[in-house]
């Protein structure tokens, strides 16, 4: 039974019957050609047999491996390395067929290499994930020919192989030097001059050439009879939320991957950033109900924490309550934090009715509100109009658009810290916004 599911033919062979085929329709006129379609329907089955022999002789053959990591990033380009070896004493054309989680919606992977003898070759291929979850890779199938070409033997590995995809690690990784570099330009950070003092004493240093005037220590220079200088150092420490709105606003995608998994996305770039800037970080989700809630603590271990919340973040198409929200923090955040929180408003009537809430939150905290660009509205404003609908497409888009910026506007009108972006930008801008906050010693 294995013998008959491992056997497949090559499309080659159906040339084959086809020169057949012909050879014998012609005999009906040239009766020569007789004879000649019997010695080629002969020769055909002699190689069949000789293909099939070489297949399936010998014992050491055909091995593959696929080399899943633990973890997938998602909204990333993620790597599946693949190894296959031949053990054949001959040469093998090999197609490498491999059956891909059903989130990735993909039937038609291939890979079609030929091997030598003893040759191990190596290849891989990307996967793009735009769901957190379990991800399950099916059969890893090798179909091998020799040069032949006439029949095909089905090797298959590692079935159920499980992937988890989890929040972007991948991103998370790329501003992770952000703690301990200056190169901010080369991504977009932008350098904040800092305003008046909103730094601590750290130590008391030899002056050096370039160092302020205004720093020196005249008490210790006075006792060493040289130069001493006070070196400061960014207030550390400050408790830091990163707050999340799973209601339905939060829900819609753009290139593939929703809003929510822009936030998650960007929640755990940012907590990586601040506990390398020694601020104490914690999270929040909530919608109809307070879902999750992690309290800002000052340690590299949190982040973990952190990344597990974020992997099981779910969400029902539920009116989010900013009320359970101030409710929330009025109990379990008691002192001053950084609120950055991440939702979505596509009508100003909408942030309004939400606004004595922020309002009453921005009271205590320092609030940021972070709001998302819908980019898709940009490309068809940027259209030329050509007919009266595509000008009433236009007109809604731009008064769409337009209403984004009201927003902004209103919240700043009401001394509420905000950012409007593009999803693709969102955490670049919000790591740029907390920078700008702690140069300005506004917490």
């Amino acid at each position: 039974m294995n013998f008959i599911k491992s056997l497949y033919i090559h499309k080659q062979f159906y040339f084959y019957l086809a020169i057949a085929s012909i050879s014998f329709l012609l005999s009906f006129w040239i009766k020569l050609m007789y004879p000649i379609a019997w010695i080629v329907t002969l020769i055909i089955t002699i190689l069949f047999f000789v293909d099939l022999l070489l297949l399936y002789r010998f014992k050491k053959t055909i091995t593959a491996r696929r080399l899943l990591p633990d973890k997938f990033s998602n909204g990333d380009e993620n790597t599946v390395p693949i190894t296959i070896e031949n053990q054949y004493p001959f040469q093998v054309s090999i197609n490498v067929i491999d059956e891909l989680p059903l989130q990735f919606q993909k039937r038609n992977f291939s890979y079609k290499t030929n091997l030598e003898p003893q040759q191990i070759h190596d290849f891989s291929y990307n996967v793009r994930p735009i769901e957190r979850g379990e991800y399950f890779f099916g059969n890893l199938n090798v179909f091998t020919s020799t040069k032949l070409k006439i029949v095909k033997r089905k090797y298959q590995f590692q079935k159920e192989q499980m992937v988890a995809v989890y929040p972007s690690f991948i991103q998370m990784q790329k501003y992770d030097f952000l703690a301990i570099s200056n190169h901010l330009s080369e991504f977009g950070l932008k350098k904040i001059r800092r305003i008046g003092n909103t730094q601590e004493f750290e130590q008391i240093k030899d002056y050096v050439y370039g160092d302020d005037f205004r720093t020196v220590n005249w008490k210790s220079t006075a006792k060493r009879a040289q130069l001493m200088v006070n070196q400061y150092q960014d207030e550390k420490s400050q408790p830091i939320y990163s707050i999340i709105d799973t209601g339905r606003v939060m829900k819609m995608p753009f290139n593939g991957l929703k809003l929510l998994d822009y936030a998650i996305n960007s929640t755990l770039a940012f907590s990586n950033v601040a506990l390398k800037k020694h601020d104490k970080v914690g999270m929040l989700t909530f919608s109809k109900t307070i879902e999750s809630f992690l309290p800002a603590i000052l340690k590299l271990t949190h982040l973990n924490k952190i990344l597990e919340n974020l992997y099981n973040i779910n969400t029902q198409f539920n009116d989010s309550d900013f009320g359970l929200l101030y409710a929330q923090l009025k109990r379990k955040v008691t002192h001053r934090s950084l609120i950055l929180l991440y939702t979505n408003f596509e009508h100003i009537s909408a942030m309004k009715r939400q606004l004595p809430y922020l309002q009453a939150i921005s009271k205590k905290h320092m609030l940021v509100v972070i709001l998302f660009e819908n980019t898709e509205l940009d490309e068809l404003i940027s259209q030329d109009a050509e007919d009266l609908q595509t000008i009433y497409h236009k007109t809604i888009a731009e008064k769409f658009s337009f209403e984004k910026r009201l927003m902004i506007k209103e919240l700043q009108k009401h001394g509420i810290q905000s950012i409007l972006t593009a999803p693709e930008k969102l955490t670049i801008n919000t790591i740029n916004k907390y920078l700008e906050i702690k140069a300005r010693g506004l917490l």
